[in-house]
């Protein structure tokens, strides 16, 4: 069996989505004949865990942690957080939006003094450790997979060192990911980003996004041998549908964060449609299980929504899959964003194997909507297009006692199987090692 170094930040009890890729992916590895080696944090500051996940490590896997110091305490003494507390997802893209003058401080220090982020301190370290241990193991290929972009200069320092095969994975982009521009960058960091960046996606013998547009915008910055591997869904969510789906409510669901960049447009138009159908009204259910940042929650209040939302900020994942199961309609929400085109979130493909329709909101040329409209598992409305988010709503809430109405192509489905896409991996492998 051949060995494979995945360097990854996210692992188990990390909770989110940023695990999701490569704990799913390395457990399919074995049975194509390589061993996932995981090299990852002991002590990391993950926005939330779910130590429920562990049980899908492969067996076959063997696991290094090593301490890494982050900025974090620093970051959560400095504004008043209590030590325990959970730093969220995008809470750099929530400070910049802040007036107060330590959030404004912290997102400048953040940009400027951690790059190419705020692991950066363990690159050194981690560098130092795994060139001794890779001198009695050896491995054939190494894979890196950020963000954190810092888990790519560990590889490219062991890469120029060892001569290993390696494959840069981009799960989101580096310095054309949304938030970059939030960052308050001077024009010498954001010089550093870019010169640090063209090197991780130059010396990789492959770089792999996980969507169409991404590759496309890998290859404009110098990018040669770009491969699109999408994210996909696991075995434990397929299945027959056990969940009891209620005939009488309209149950929407959205599972994930919501930033304050999402699509305000599309809770005017439940607004107006609840005032305009009474027996819509009557029936709405809206599910967001995740955090959902203030602004979200209070555009909603205002929009007398309040007591049609249940919000819940974080359940198992195994829970997540039954209320996807359950729900009438699923909601995809893309960030109104820069590259939103290129955004393309793990959710989406559980969503694809709920056996539910999906409403993603978003641009109408983007990858979500592409794998969308080839499965024939939902339609997307562009960000501002209420009057269509209202009639695609409506459509959905008559027919959502008709199961003929939704024709999902299911062979278009098993495409984006994690078992599927491990294969695309171990092809890519062996190439490489080849």
């Amino acid at each position: 069996m051949k060995r494979v170094l995945i360097i990854t930040y996210y692992w188990p009890p990390s909770g989110g989505s940023g695990v999701q890729r490569w704990l799913k992916m390395s457990k399919y590895l074995p049975e194509n004949g390589w061993q996932p080696v995981i090299y990852t944090a002991e002590n990391a500051e993950y926005p939330v865990e779910d130590k429920s996940l562990e049980k899908d490590v492969a067996p076959e896997a063997e696991v290094i942690r090593r301490p890494i110091v982050e900025p974090y305490t620093f970051y959560k003494k400095f504004l008043g957080i209590k030590k325990d507390e959970k730093v969220k997802a995008g809470f750099i893209n929530e400070g910049a939006k802040k007036s107060g003058w330590k959030e404004n401080l912290s997102v400048w220090l953040r940009g400027n003094l951690f790059i190419p982020d705020a692991r950066c301190w363990w690159i050194k370290p981690s560098v130092i450790y795994l060139s001794n241990y890779l001198k009695e193991h050896p491995v054939d290929a190494m894979i890196s997979t950020g963000p954190p972009h810092s888990m790519h200069l560990i590889a490219k320092a062991l890469h120029k060192k060892f001569n290993i095969p390696w494959v840069a994975d981009f799960r989101d982009p580096w310095t054309d990911v949304f938030y970059f521009d939030s960052l308050k960058l001077t024009k010498c960091s954001v010089n550093k980003h870019k010169r640090l960046e063209n090197q991780v996606i130059t010396e990789a013998e492959k770089v792999v996004t996980v969507g169409w547009h991404g590759a496309e915008d890998m290859k404009n910055l110098g990018a040669k041998n770009v491969e699109v591997i999408t994210n996909g869904y696991d075995e434990e969510c397929v299945g027959e549908n056990t969940q009891t789906i209620d005939t009488e409510s309209f149950t929407v669901s959205y599972t994930g964060v919501l930033l304050p960049n999402e699509s305000f447009v599309i809770w005017d138009a439940f607004k107006e449609l609840c005032e305009e159908d009474l027996g819509f009204h009557k029936s709405l259910i809206i599910n967001l299980i995740g955090h959902i940042d203030e602004s979200v929650k209070r555009y909603i209040s205002e929009k007398g929504l309040s007591d049609k939302v249940n919000n819940v900020e974080y359940m198992q994942h195994s829970q997540v899959l039954d209320y996807q199961r359950k729900s009438n309609l699923l909601l995809l929400l893309i960030p109104r964003a820069k590259k939103a085109e290129c955004i393309l979130t793990g959710k989406l493909f559980e969503y694809l194997v709920s056996g539910r329709p999906i409403l993603a909101i978003g641009p109408e040329n983007g990858d979500a909507a592409k794998i969308l409209s080839e499965t024939n598992c939902g339609k997307t409305a562009d960000y501002d297009d209420k009057a269509k988010m209202k009639a695609m709503i409506l459509d959905y809430f008559n027919n959502r006692n008709d199961n003929q109405s939704i024709k999902i192509d299911k062979n278009e489905v098993a495409k984006y199987s994690r078992r599927n896409l491990a294969k695309d991996y171990v092809r890519l492998l062996n190439d490489i090692v080849q």
